[in-house]
């Protein structure tokens, strides 16, 4: 019995010579490529432009997985987390986050996550694998209608912070972002995305020479060896020479200001001395600064900072001429924010 393939995996190239190999125009395979990305259809009865013999011959060949919405809890804060289920069963969580100026979803790149920092509760779940292009996709277009029908109002913005690190599914992550931006696709602008990386020396170095358009975060909470590598293990390959170096590589390739995210913890990175070493590291290349309050995981190793050492540490960031905003964590009471994911409520199937 002939394995039926997964029609999104293919290019637009890749799917032209499926179908003439089925004894098709190549026009049907743009076609049926509008369908799958721009009309995002999820069965092939819906491709109603194609005959109904085309469409079966379809089914015969190829299907469509689709990602399922099992769960949606809502914060007192109207951020919404979401537990998507995979086709291999596996689990994931996207949030809807909504505020006065922006909608945005926060989506997920792996199932688990392989770089295991100290204060992040999705890198104790492990990596299971990397997401297709096509489940990155799904999420953004099944938040995008969350958001239409919660708020009436549309997604503005994306945000590639869930679980897993975009930097190791680097392929997928790319052609992801091509199906939200493109106009064969969501038509989203690149612009309105950000991807969030702890931290790949020679990848960052590769977005730079890929040209990326999209925004590009640094999730660096230590500007210190010591301190990074204590909570970040990913610091002790890709230390903060190796990163300050591929940072201003990527600044001079495309022309962007990426954002330093800054989690703040209490006793650990919230002195001056702290954030001139910050300043230090983001004044080599043009820079903005995150400060993230801490979300708890539960194991009480590390507590929020003070909100006054918060604010000293931003208004000395400000007096050195650094562009710094101070983020509030949203959806901490259904374990939402930052940090949070972890497929926490043991959803069963």
């Amino acid at each position: 019995m002939e394995t039926k393939l997964d029609i999104r995996q293919l290019s637009l190239e890749q799917l032209i010579t499926q179908i003439a190999d089925l004894g098709e125009k190549k026009f049907r395979a743009k076609q049926i490529y509008e369908w799958l990305w721009k009309k995002r259809a999820t069965d092939f009865n819906q491709m109603t432009n194609l005959s109904k013999s085309l469409r079966e011959t379809l089914k015969e060949h190829f299907i469509i997985n689709e990602i399922l919405l099992k769960e949606a809890q809502k914060s007192k804060d109207k951020t919404i987390k979401n537990a998507f289920l995979l086709a291999d069963n596996s689990v994931i969580e996207g949030v809807l986050i909504p505020t006065k100026k922006r909608m945005t979803a926060c989506v997920s790149v792996q199932v688990g996550c392989s770089l295991d920092c100290a204060f992040c509760a999705t890198g104790k779940l492990k990596k299971v694998r990397n997401l297709n292009a096509d489940e990155i996709f799904d999420q953004v277009v099944m938040i995008n209608e969350q958001s239409n029908k919660e708020f009436n109002i549309p997604l503005s913005n994306i945000v590639f912070m869930g679980m897993g690190e975009p930097l190791l599914n680097y392929k997928n992550v790319i052609s992801s972002v091509e199906k939200i931006s493109s106009s064969s696709g969501l038509g989203m602008s690149a612009k309105r995305i950000t991807v969030s990386t702890a931290g790949i020396a020679k990848m960052i170095k590769k977005l730079g020479d890929d040209n990326v358009r999209f925004n590009l975060a640094l999730s660096l909470h230590a500007a210190n060896d010591v301190k990074r590598n204590k909570i970040m293990p990913i610091n002790e390959s890709n230390n903060l020479d190796s990163l300050k170096e591929s940072m201003i590589y990527f600044t001079e390739k495309t022309g962007q200001r990426p954002t330093l995210e800054y989690i703040i913890f209490k006793d650990f990175n919230d002195e001056i001395s702290d954030a001139e070493e910050l300043f230090q590291f983001g004044n080599a290349f043009p820079s903005k600064v995150n400060i993230i309050e801490y979300n708890s995981i539960d194991d009480k190793k590390y507590q929020q900072a003070d909100p006054k050492k918060v604010d000293a540490f931003a208004s000395y960031l400000e007096s050195k001429k650094v562009i710094v905003n101070i983020r509030r964590s949203r959806g901490k009471d259904i374990d939402a924010a930052c940090g949070q994911l972890a497929n926490k409520n043991e959803l069963t199937f």
